[in-house]
């Protein structure tokens, strides 16, 4: 063999190890890559605050002294019930008609059902009463009260003087109202019963959004998904020992591909972190106002 093909020959040789070490160099880099964006905080591991709901009961108010021109109305609780707020400096409390309905449907099951409870013989009570009408509540509160009172007034002075009762009126977490009265018979007597919901409904509380959160999690198997493939040709690009040109060419091409593939994986990673911050920050939120209504 002449001197001048010997060294055309190394001279090729040196090239093709020269071009596959830059290969494998790059390679190596990507791997590297790989194994560092795969670690971040997924949605499903983010808290959000279990929602701790209050219920105040107190005791049911019996009065003993019948008045023989007993008569009781809705209306006239609400006045008297704000009048007693006003004077103690609180926000009049606003009449919703989900609570109105579910404290109707408290009375008529009373007499019905012949009971004077916060919980019926069935078990119900007034938290399951609000999810008969679609209410969702943060704090909750009941008052019950028996008896043939001369009036309205008569009737939220005798929960005023009561602890628990003037309690839940005078509440400042509570901001709107349900009421219901009914006579009726009870152990066969004729008498008044009358109800009271107090709330601070959910609605005052923003709750993160459930289509940012589906987003989130629609775009973790979308990582996931991608981190497999990459991963795979990870695993097939380790494993191929490129030795021609042609060969060469091939392998060049998937490293190309794998860059690609590596480049969608960062971007969808990073927009996702984002996105996870913005529903965390909602959560923050949403859980800050919670707090505020305990």
């Amino acid at each position: 063999m002449s001197k001048k093909r010997l060294i055309v020959i190394v001279l090729i040789g040196a090239v093709f190890l020269i071009a596959f070490f830059l290969i494998k160099n790059q390679i190596f880099k990507i791997y590297s890559q790989v194994s560092n964006v795969s670690d971040y905080k997924k949605v499903g591991d983010l808290l959000l605050k279990q929602i701790e709901k209050t219920i105040s009961n107190p005791p049911p108010l019996k009065h003993i002294t019948d008045s023989p021109q007993s008569f009781l109305t809705e209306s006239g609780v609400l006045k008297y019930t704000n009048e007693q707020r006003t004077i103690n400096s609180l926000k009049p409390l606003i009449k919703n008609t989900k609570l109105d309905t579910s404290a109707r449907l408290k009375v008529e099951e009373m007499f019905r059902n012949q009971y004077f409870e916060h919980v019926s013989p069935s078990g119900i009570g007034i938290g399951e009463l609000a999810q008969q009408v679609d209410y969702e509540y943060i704090v909750i509160g009941e008052n019950l009260a028996m008896g043939n009172f001369e009036n309205s007034q008569k009737l939220v002075e005798a929960w005023m003087e009561s602890p628990g009762h003037r309690e839940n009126i005078l509440n400042n977490r509570y901001e709107e109202i349900g009421i219901a009265v009914m006579q009726g018979t009870y152990q066969g007597e004729k008498i008044w019963m009358a109800v009271q919901h107090f709330a601070r409904p959910m609605a005052r509380c923003s709750k993160p959004n459930e289509n940012l959160k589906i987003e989130i999690l629609t775009r973790e198997e979308q990582i996931q998904q991608l981190n497999n493939v990459l991963s795979s040709v990870k695993i097939e690009l380790e494993n191929t020992k490129p030795k021609t040109r042609e060969e060469i060419e091939i392998y060049n091409k998937k490293v190309d591909e794998y860059n690609a593939d590596l480049g969608r994986y960062n971007l969808l990673i990073n927009e996702t972190k984002n996105l996870i911050n913005d529903y965390n920050n909602q959560i923050a939120l949403f859980n800050a106002c919670l707090n505020e209504a305990k």
